[in-house]
């Protein structure tokens, strides 16, 4: 099953258009607007793909979409549904007087007033309550007042994957929507955080919610997630493209598309896209040095192939709440998690990052690592955040990190032990080497307990001493711990090397770190509050970080296994816990669990 949601909004009032035409082109602009929406809703139709319409505030004034709208559901089957993005327009400034326009960004009591003028408004004209809705980001106030309120809603545009500090920076430091840290894939979101999964039916929102678009899970990691998506118009933004004889080529959609296909293998035979294009991306004046013809054909091609995996039968599109009712029909066990074996698809190297989240985590592994751990959520922590005007986040609603190496660095720093990630490090002879050095591939499958990744073989050599590693990764759902065995898979003649797992871990949810003062670790029973001091607890229990400021407690442990735990000192405010064992052969295993603190 490949399920496919095509998304359109008619956006009368453009934000992007109205700054750079003033009011005196407002006229052009819905003209324009509603002749590109209308493009897209009959493309789609042309190649027999139905769409979710997602009416924006300021289409509920225009007699003409609602029209549209009714027309298209009662011929096609699209699904009518309301749209928290596209406030700003001259009736919403002028009722709530502001310029802000992102629902999540008001304080609780604008934001109820919002939510039901739309949705009242939504009701007068269509004498029905919508079953889906979304934004970029909703909070878990916002989801919770709605499905209060509005109990037909079952499906939401919830979050817009690594929307953080690099989008951040891409938009010339001006993009202040911070939302990194949730799921690519989609996912029933808790009540107490939109990020995390839900954990149990009492933890069940009453939504399924989906990403804002669907993006490369390595390249968007790694990089400005805006080039890279199966949102047509951002692989022309990323210039992936060329251009043969007369005609504009873009193999990669299709294979970013493909290999959202592929993540089948990964979830149980279920894979999930979506398009989700406002008529703004299609301006008529060209963007990115793209003209209007190359903005028109990309959408008409990207549809064309949809409807050719249709007509082969490889592809079901769905409205929202269609797709909504498909996922819990096999999404029943809460504790199962999403997962992608990634491959490089646009530089065709071959980097492979495997992404898993549960309601315990979120993490990705990377292979071009051996394996390293370059991303970690603490989802088990179920941080009850608030965003908006009024609380402690105003802007920022990603979900923190423990380990995040594109903020906090990874294993490749200037300065030794800096970087967050989890590791493993190989000692024989005084000399010591790291797995984050040894590029290598992984095999997926499913276990009675969960998911079990595998890393081929990889060859450390150290004064003169071959040492082949071999490592597996399970994930168990039904404990929420990361297993990680590392074993000696050659004769080492009876010769002892040290093998050593390792977390170097922070906080927070931009590059910089926060106050480690409240933090606490140590081994057993033995702690010590973190003082910038480098000190080190060793023993041979579990090592443990609590970290009350997310509310998450961290612990690592090993079977006969050293372990120790560490803190930072203020030019390196990370922490440290570790798990080693001598051996000549066999291996090592290690359990790491994150657990909520407080």
């Amino acid at each position: 099953m490949f399920a496919l949601n095509v998304i359109h909004r008619p956006e009368l009032s453009p934000e992007y258009a109205e700054k750079a035409l003033g009011a005196a082109g407002a006229g052009a602009v819905q003209d324009e607007s509603l002749e590109i929406f209308r493009f897209q809703q009959d493309t789609a139709h042309k190649y027999g793909l139905k769409t979710t319409i997602h009416m924006t505030y300021a289409s509920l004034f225009s007699d003409e979409v609602v029209a549209m709208a009714k027309h298209d559901a009662q011929t096609y089957g699209d699904e009518i549904a309301l749209s928290l993005l596209g406030l700003p327009c001259k009736q919403f400034r002028e009722k709530y007087n502001t310029e802000d326009f992102c629902i999540w960004m008001f304080d609780e009591t604008t934001k109820r007033r919002i939510i039901d003028d739309v949705f009242g408004m939504f009701h007068d004209r269509f004498g029905f309550w919508p079953a889906s809705t979304g934004s970029y980001f909703l909070d878990a106030y916002t989801v919770n007042y709605i499905k209060e309120r509005y109990p037909s809603v079952k499906c939401a545009v919830a979050t817009c994957w690594e929307e953080g500090p690099k989008a951040y920076h891409t938009c010339n430091n001006s993009w202040y929507t911070f939302m990194d840290g949730g799921p690519w894939n989609p996912w029933i979101p808790s009540k107490t955080n939109t990020h995390c999964p839900a954990s149990s039916p009492e933890d069940d929102c009453g939504i399924v919610a989906i990403p804002h678009l669907s993006r490369d899970l390595l390249a968007c990691f790694d990089g400005n997630g805006s080039n890279f998506g199966t949102h047509p118009q951002n692989v022309l933004r990323g210039m992936i493209y060329y251009k043969r004889k007369e005609r504009y080529e873009y193999p990669y959609l299709y294979n970013l598309i493909d290999q959202y296909r592929h993540l089948a293998k990964y979830n149980g035979g279920y894979s999930y896209n979506m398009m989700f294009v406002g008529p703004g991306w299609l301006n008529k004046r060209g963007r990115w040095e793209a003209p209007y013809s190359l903005l028109a054909q990309s959408y008409d091609d990207a549809m064309n192939y949809y409807g050719s995996l249709k007509k082969r039968g490889e592809l079901v599109d769905m409205t929202m709440s269609e797709f909504a009712d498909y996922y819990r029909s096999v999404h029943t066990d809460y504790r199962r998690g999403e997962c992608a074996l990634w491959k490089d698809i646009l530089y065709g190297s071959n980097k492979q990052y495997f992404w898993y989240a549960s309601p315990y985590y979120r993490t990705c592994l990377d292979f071009n690592q051996g394996g390293a751990m370059i991303d970690l959520r603490p989802y088990a922590a179920k941080l009850p955040q608030r965003t908006g005007i009024g609380t402690e986040n105003v802007y920022d609603a990603s979900y923190p990190y423990l380990i995040q190496a594109n903020y906090r660095a990874g294993y490749f720093t200037h300065y030794a032990g800096a970087g967050t990630v989890k590791s493993c490090r190989v000692r024989y002879h005084g000399r010591e080497a790291d797995l984050c050095l040894c590029r290598t591939m992984a095999r997926f499958e499913r276990t009675e307990k969960g998911v079990r990744v595998t890393a081929d073989p990889v060859t450390v050599t150290l004064d003169g001493l071959d040492i082949v590693i071999r490592s597996v990764f399970d994930f168990d759902e039904t404990t929420g711990e990361l297993c990680v065995t590392r074993e000696v898979a050659n004769d080492l003649c009876g010769e002892e090397v040290e093998l050593a797992e390792y977390l170097t871990g922070a906080y927070g949810t931009t590059e910089y770190q926060c106050d480690m003062s409240s933090v606490t670790l140590g081994v057993g029973g033995e702690g010590m509050s973190y003082c910038y001091l480098g000190r080190v607890v060793q023993g041979d229990a579990t090592a443990w970080v609590n970290i009350p400021d997310i509310m998450t407690r961290i612990e690592l442990h090993g079977e006969g296994c050293a372990t120790s735990a560490q803190e930072g000192i203020a030019f390196s405010p990370v922490y440290h816990l570790a798990a080693s064992k001598k051996l000549s052969k066999g291996g090592m295993t290690t359990w790491l669990r994150l657990q909520r603190a407080n």
